[in-house]
C-alpha cells in the first residue's frame, strides 16, 4: 500500500475580526493594547435576566458589493462573519480574487457558529403568530451553514466545505480542520472562522439561567476577570473572526505576505457533561500534548499561551490543572493570558479571534495582559500576566478553546520561517 508521508506546511496570509472592541482586527488589537473593555452595563432584570454586562456591536460591517441574493439571506452572525472574512481576504489577496491564483476546486471554506440564527428564529415567532407569515428568508437565517454558503458563493470557492458547530470551541476547530485539509493536500487555500450573535432576551436568558454568565451587577472590572478570586461567570459577547490559510509554497510563489504558520492542532472530547469540564482533565491534557507533538516541539518552546480563560469558577481551575498536567514544570514558566477579559466571550468566534491575537502578539512582540486580575485565585497560580502587557520575543504560541458539550481544541501558531 502506498501511504502519503509528505504533509504540506500551512500559513496564515490574512485575518479579519468584528467584535465589541472594534470593527477590524487591528482596531481590536489596539483596544486591547489601550486596555479598553468591550462590554458594557445592560440592565435586563425586568426580563428576569440577572447578568448585567454584555459585549454588543453597535454597527455592523458594510456589505456593500455583496449581491442582494446573498446579503438578504444572512442572519446577523453571518453578516458579521462575512464582514470579517472580507477583511481577511483583502489582507491576503489585496483586491484580487483567490481564484486568480488557485483552481476554485482547491479553495474551500469552513465557517462555524454555535447557535446560528437563534435570534432571528425567536423574532419571527411573534410575527408569524400574529399574521401567519414571516420573512421568506427565515429558513436561511436558521441554517447553520449560511455563512459557509455565503463565502463559497461570494468568492467562488468550490472546494472542500464544512460548517463547524462546537459551542465555544467552534472557531478553533474550524481553523484546525482547515489546516488539516490543506496539510493533507485536499486544498491550497481555505477560509476558516466563526461568527456568533445572541442578543434577544430569550437567547441571553437561555445562558443566564445556567448560571454561566457573570453575576457582577455594577463594576466592569469584576464582570470578566479570569483566574481571579472575584470571578463569577463570563460576559456574553457577539462577534466574528476569520483567517485565510494557504499552502506555504503556493502562498510564497504568488508573493503573499506570511503572517504566521500553523504547525499543530488537536481536538479531544470530555465525554462528561454538557456544561462542566471533565474533572480528570484527560481530554484537555491530551489536546495540548497532541498539538505540541504534531508541531514537534516541547512545552519549553512555547513563548505565550492564550488561555480559554472564561472567568467561570469551574473552567479557570480546570484549565489551570490541565496546563500543569500537560506541560509539567514548564507550565509555571510560560506567560499565559485570557483576552476574554477585554472582549468578553465571543462563543463560537472566541477561538478564531484569539488565534488572531496570537498572530498579533507574534508580530508585535507583546503578550496581552489578563485584565482585571488584581485579586488572583491562589489555586490559579500560573503566570497569567496580570494587568500589564508584557514585551518579548514571541516565536511560538498555543491557543486553547473549550466548549459546552465537552469540546476541547488547541492550535500551535508560530512565526513563519
Amino acid at each position: 500500500m502506498n501511504q502519503k508521508t509528505h504533509f504540506n506546511r500551512v500559513v496564515v496570509t490574512g485575518y479579519g475580526a468584528v467584535t465589541p472592541l472594534g470593527d477590524t482586527a487591528q482596531a481590536c488589537w489596539q483596544a486591547i493594547m489601550d486596555k479598553q473593555l468591550g462590554y458594557r452595563l445592560v440592565d435586563k432584570t425586568e426580563k428576569n435576566i440577572q447578568c448585567h454586562f454584555l459585549g454588543l456591536i453597535d454597527n455592523e460591517p458594510s456589505l456593500k458589493g455583496v449581491p442582494a441574493a446573498i446579503r438578504r439571506r444572512l442572519p446577523r452572525h453571518s453578516r458579521l462573519a462575512l464582514g470579517a472574512a472580507r477583511e481577511a481576504m483583502e489582507m491576503a489577496f489585496s483586491g484580487s480574487s483567490p481564484t486568480e491564483h488557485y483552481d476554485p476546486l482547491m479553495c474551500g471554506v469552513i465557517m462555524g457558529t454555535g447557535w446560528a440564527g437563534l435570534d432571528e428564529s425567536y423574532m419571527s415567532v411573534s410575527e408569524f403568530e400574529k399574521t401567519g407569515v414571516t420573512s421568506p428568508f427565515n429558513c436561511f437565517y436558521a441554517m447553520p451553514n449560511a455563512t459557509t454558503a455565503a463565502c463559497s458563493q461570494f468568492w467562488n470557492l468550490r472546494g472542500y466545505q464544512n460548517t463547524t458547530i462546537a459551542a465555544c470551541a467552534t472557531g478553533t476547530i474550524a481553523i484546525g480542520d482547515a489546516f488539516e485539509v490543506i496539510r493533507s493536500g485536499r486544498a491550497a487555500m481555505m477560509l476558516a472562522g466563526a461568527g456568533e450573535s445572541l442578543r434577544t432576551d430569550c437567547a441571553v436568558w437561555n445562558i443566564d439561567i445556567l448560571g454561566a454568565l457573570t453575576h457582577e451587577a455594577a463594576d466592569p472590572t469584576r464582570a470578566s476577570c479570569p483566574f481571579s478570586a472575584d470571578r463569577s461567570g463570563f460576559v456574553l459577547s457577539e462577534g466574528a473572526a476569520v483567517l485565510c490559510l494557504e499552502e506555504r509554497e503556493s502562498a510564497i510563489a504568488r508573493g503573499a505576505t506570511i503572517l504566521g504558520e500553523i504547525t499543530g492542532y488537536a481536538n479531544f472530547s470530555d465525554a462528561f457533561d454538557f456544561t462542566s469540564p471533565a474533572e480528570d482533565c484527560l481530554a484537555r491534557v491530551k489536546t495540548i500534548q497532541m498539538a505540541l507533538q504534531q508541531a514537534d516541539i516541547e512545552p519549553e518552546a512555547l513563548d505565550y499561551i492564550n488561555a480559554h480563560g472564561t472567568s467561570t469558577a469551574l473552567n479557570d481551575l480546570n484549565e489551570t490543572e490541565s496546563l500543569k498536567k500537560a506541560l509539567g514544570s514548564a507550565a509555571y514558566k510560560i506567560p499565559i493570558s485570557s483576552t476574554k477579559s477585554y472582549s468578553g466571550h465571543l462563543i463560537a468566534a472566541a477561538g478564531s479571534f484569539e488565534s488572531i491575537i496570537c498572530l498579533q502578539a507574534i508580530q508585535n512582540g507583546v503578550m496581552p495582559a489578563t485584565a482585571n486580575l488584581s485579586n488572583p485565585d491562589p489555586e490559579c497560580d500560573l503566570d497569567y500576566i496580570p494587568n500589564e502587557h508584557r514585551t518579548g520575543n514571541i516565536e511560538r504560541t498555543l491557543n486553547l478553546s473549550f466548549g459546552f458539550g465537552g469540546a476541547n481544541a488547541a492550535l500551535i501558531l508560530e512565526k513563519s520561517k
